[in-house]
């Protein structure tokens, strides 16, 4: 479950390092967020003389999580 306040590891090369999340995007009264998912979250720590920065207020997209997720033909995916 990533909920706000969540702290996320980033996956790509913009140079933020570690999120926390602010906001599950998709509706008022949205609590969590899974694969697929847009949220909005801040950067906590962020590599030097890259394009995003510390403070800055982003948009993402979960792409990995943890635990393992459920498809609808029933095969768990770790």
């Amino acid at each position: 479950m990533i909920q706000p306040r969540s702290m996320l590891q980033v996956a790509d090369n913009s140079g933020a390092k570690l999120l926390q999340v602010i906001k599950v995007l998709g509706g008022t009264r949205r609590r969590y967020a899974q694969l697929g998912d847009i949220i909005v979250a801040s950067v906590k720590i962020a590599e030097p003389r890259k394009q995003v920065k510390k403070k800055d207020v982003v948009r993402a997209v979960i792409v990995r999580q943890r635990n393992s997720y459920r498809r609808k033909a029933q095969i768990f995916q770790p």
